[in-house]
């Protein structure tokens, strides 16, 4: 039966080989018929203008009134729940291809079937389904399914990079939302895909709420990646923020991060976000002491980035810092980690009295190693380090609230001459985009400070 579709000439023939011979047809059929059927109109489309050629329907509008068409789409509308996998979505990707509409009964069947197949489908089938669908809907599913959210589809993706920008405006924010939050997740730097998320926000971020646009903004900084319209998006999403910079001060903060992360100073915000009002009423939230936290990294950001900001700062009561331990991905991540490895060829290198490990380091960023080495490049024993020139850390007796970080630059740098304070980091692959050599944003920025404050990283 396959060979003689395949070999079908036209489209009555097709329809034909399939209607008249319903014992010899299996799911497998399906597909193949479905595909021929495009491919044949296809063709008849390039060979002639015409509205018919030799009595056959030209197009899938009136190929759905022959009657032969409907019992084709009867035939798998009421087996399409006993159909494998590799069947429903290869006939939903024939039907998509032929251009059947998307309310036609044939093609709302074969969605709601793959739908509730999601969590059995492999790579290749998700692909297969949602390049077809592609509709709020389809979206939403896929996006929620827990099993493609944790799992990372490559493939899927970089076709959702070709059709995305071109649907994107048919789609809600929380659509957008969904897929900026796993394209995030997995660290995946698709520009054409980053691109389409921040042109969307360009055009919707005034009918958006902070929350929402806290989601379509974390895949830039993630991905350390400034969109290509940014010098529009950033600006807008300044003014949009000055508006609604109270109505939610954790996703502000957190916007706020992210443009911080590209380098984007927003002064205005700023003024907000440092003001006694702003912080009066993020005091007397549940969230405080992550607004706390995020405030205390955007204020030493400014001291060490953004030297000709004059406004408002962040009162040294509030200072804490923004991570007191190592970051939970690189605890859960240990194990996969070459952190062992070098941590044992320095205890035999130099030492265990040489360095220390998982030091956290005002305004709380966790290094990996660190290290003093003098002028003749011989890495001391912390015992000779001076100990005004050692680096001020979260487990001394020091209140993190009381730290100047320019003091702290003054302190490492003041014995410069004699002694080098040096980050040895053991970058893992979860601290780049997904296959590129570019950190993601937040270790980007942990690196540029360290380096203002006066430490020599080395990269591992």
């Amino acid at each position: 039966m396959k060979r003689l579709i395949e070999r079908s000439r036209s489209v009555g023939e097709v329809l034909r080989w399939v209607t008249q011979n319903p014992s010899k047809v299996s799911a497998s059929h399906y597909p193949i018929a479905l595909h021929k059927l495009g491919q044949l109109l296809q063709q008849q489309q390039q060979q002639q203008g015409q509205a018919t050629v030799n009595g056959e329907s030209r197009g899938p509008g009136q190929m759905l009134e022959q009657p032969e068409f409907q019992t084709l789409c009867q035939a798998i509308i009421s087996g399409c729940s006993k159909f494998d996998n590799f069947s429903i979505v290869n006939c939903l990707y024939a039907a998509a291809a032929l251009g059947l509409p998307g309310e036609s009964p044939l093609v709302r069947v074969l969605e709601d079937e793959s739908r509730s197949r999601l969590g059995r489908f492999n790579q290749k089938d998700v692909s297969m389904v949602f390049s077809s669908e592609a509709n709020n809907k389809a979206l939403e599913a896929i996006f929620s399914s827990q099993l493609f959210y944790e799992n990372r589809q490559e493939r899927f993706i970089r076709s959702m990079a070709e059709w995305l920008p071109r649907k994107a405006e048919n789609l809600t924010p929380y659509t957008m939302a969904l897929i900026a939050k796993y394209v995030a997740r997995h660290r995946l730097r698709e520009p054409r895909l980053l691109d389409t998320i921040a042109n969307f926000l360009l055009k919707r971020g005034e009918q958006l709420d902070s929350k929402v646009i806290q989601k379509l903004v974390f895949p830039f900084s993630r991905m350390n990646y400034r969109p290509s319209n940014h010098s529009e998006l950033f600006p807008k999403l300044e003014a949009i923020l000055e508006q609604k910079a109270g109505s939610s001060p954790l996703a502000t903060v957190n916007i706020l991060m992210s443009m911080f992360q590209l380098s984007h100073f927003p002064q205005t915000v700023l003024h907000q976000v440092f003001s006694p009002a702003f912080i009066t009423n993020v005091m007397s939230s549940p969230y405080a002491l992550i607004v706390r936290r995020y405030l205390s990294l955007l204020d030493a950001a400014v001291e060490l980035e953004f030297r000709d900001y004059s406004g408002p700062r962040l009162d040294p009561r509030y200072r804490v810092l923004m991570f007191e331990h190592a970051l939970t991905a690189d605890e859960a991540n240990r194990k996969y980690s070459y952190k062992g490895l070098v941590a044992e060829a320095l205890r035999q290198l130099v030492g265990e009295e040489c360095y220390r490990q998982d030091e956290v380091l005002p305004p709380g960023y966790c290094t990996d190693f660190l290290l003093w080495i003098n002028r003749s490049g011989t890495v001391l024993p912390l015992s000779r380090v001076p100990a005004a020139s050692k680096a001020p850390s979260a487990h001394t007796t020091t209140s993190p609230a009381a730290i100047s970080l320019r003091s702290s630059v003054l302190a490492l740098t003041s014995d410069l001459q004699d002694f080098a304070p040096v980050v040895l980091s053991v970058n893992d692959k979860w601290h780049y985009c997904q296959n590129s050599d570019i950190l993601v944003g937040s270790r980007a920025m942990r690196d540029r400070h360290l380096r203002l404050l006066g430490y020599c990283l080395v990269q591992v």
